[in-house]
């Protein structure tokens, strides 16, 4: 005898499909766990939804009706979790249980808050993996058991939850890997055997190729620069004239003191005639003679001085200085740099090596200088010279001054070019090179 099932109403149908449709176009396990928890009271109103995420603690709370987020610790939440505990040990199966206050015979504690909190019964419908995981559990608070009907139309809808439900949690599994414990080890035993290795320590640091033969070339007297005849970088050799002083002060100050000679030489000269007749006059003639003195030996510095306004180049080489225009009109004093006189065949690197920076460096240790203008072309050397005090640069950065040799076949050795040098120091630990400057700083914070 065939049994005819009355057939579900098209609109139920429809609100399944709508359901189901809502579910497979969830991105994350919160918009899913949502459409769960309110999107199925049209169909089977409830007091409220609650849906739990099974973990390796028990379930946890994800979502409640008509809540976005469950984070508030209320007296009810707090209630919930020691609930979900006990709720977790009742579901030992698949299939949807349905659970009432009398038949259920929860604890002491369980049951006051059911009485306070939830209506008589408990429609609990788990959602399990195709392995046969408990992923979660959908929980509806009602008066009443659901018809057997509603098993039947709900049954693939909750098929499609459990596998949106196991999709979204493996592509998250997958896109935060943890490593095992084994593998933890591992990684931890090869970074300290790492840290073991033997690496040879090194520094970066600024650097231009100067001369290892300049001569300085200074003001000779105060006064104002009134001619350039070099151009920057021009050859020279010993005895070219560099630069002029302004002559117009010392000319008319030689001017003044040739006069004053001269009046010198008339009061000693009249003196001297007075004399014959004069006794009184031969005590004036020491006197005047000692002012002509004087006023000679004025004139002759004047004269020294308006000698050395024109300043010569002391030696053969090149003349390192910056843009002429600089220069001209400029006040200028006794002993002020005004350029060098650089011997171009022998060049070497300048290096300036920050405080920060600063390694064990000895005369003979390797630099490799990669030049800006040629950077495919290092220029190697050895250290010639290390300075014992630091001092600021024109950047303010306070460093030490290193001079290292080029070798006699290298390209481009310029002087001027600027680049970054590299030194090497002595093999050191690869932990200690990697921490040298942490533990320097921690050291230097602490005072330890």
């Amino acid at each position: 005898m065939t049994v005819n099932r009355p057939l579900p109403h098209p609109q139920l149908l429809l609100q399944l499909d709508a359901l189901r449709d809502k579910a497979m176009a969830a991105e994350t396990l919160g918009a899913l766990t949502f459409s769960m928890a309110n999107d199925l009271y049209p169909l089977l109103p409830f007091h409220q939804a609650l849906v739990f995420g099974q973990s390796k603690a028990g379930l946890e709370l994800l979502c409640v009706s008509g809540l976005a987020r469950p984070s508030e610790d209320s007296p009810y939440l707090v209630w919930l979790r020691r609930a979900s505990r006990w709720l977790a040990a009742r579901l030992s199966d698949a299939q949807p249980a349905w659970l009432t206050l009398q038949h259920a015979s929860p604890p002491d504690d369980i049951a006051q808050g059911w009485a306070e909190w939830w209506p008589s019964g408990l429609w609990c419908i788990p959602l399990h993996a195709p392995a046969g995981e408990r992923l979660g559990v959908l929980v509806l608070l009602l008066e009443e058991a659901p018809p057997p009907m509603v098993h039947q139309q709900l049954d693939g809808l909750i098929r499609t939850w459990a596998y949106c439900w196991n999709t979204l949690t493996r592509r998250r599994r997958l896109g935060r890997w943890r490593p095992s414990r084994r593998q933890v080890l591992l990684t931890l035993l090869v970074a300290a055997s790492l840290l073991l290795v033997p690496v040879r320590q090194t520094a970066l640091a600024p650097a231009q190729i100067v001369s290892r033969q300049a001569q300085i070339v200074s003001s000779p007297i105060d006064g104002v620069i009134a001619n350039v005849m070099v151009r920057p970088n021009q050859p020279v050799q010993a005895g070219t004239p560099l630069f002029t002083l302004d002559e117009t002060t010392l000319r008319s100050r030689a001017e003044v003191l040739g006069k004053e000679v001269a009046v010198a030489d008339a009061e000693l000269q009249a003196a001297s005639q007075r004399a014959f007749d004069n006794p009184q006059s031969k005590n004036e003639l020491t006197l005047l003679q000692g002012r002509v003195q004087q006023r000679r030996a004025e004139l002759a510095a004047v004269q020294a001085q308006l000698r050395r306004t024109q300043v010569l180049a002391p030696r053969d080489g090149v003349a390192v200085f910056s843009d002429p225009n600089d220069w001209l009109g400029k006040p200028v004093t006794t002993g002020e740099r005004i350029m060098h006189v650089a011997d171009p065949t022998q060049p070497a690197m300048q290096i300036q090596l920050a405080v920060a920076d600063a390694i064990a460096l000895e005369p003979g240790a390797e630099v490799t200088l990669f030049l800006t203008a040629y950077p495919l072309s290092p220029i190697r050397g050895h250290i010639l010279e290390t300075s014992y005090q630091a001092k600021p640069g024109d950047d303010g950065v306070v460093a030490y001054r290193l001079l290292a040799s080029i070798d006699a076949h290298a390209e481009h050795s310029r002087l001027g070019l600027h680049g970054t040098a590299k030194l090497y120091g002595d093999r050191v630990l690869l932990g200690y090179y990697l921490l040298r400057r942490p533990l320097a700083t921690l050291r230097a914070w602490s005072g330890w």
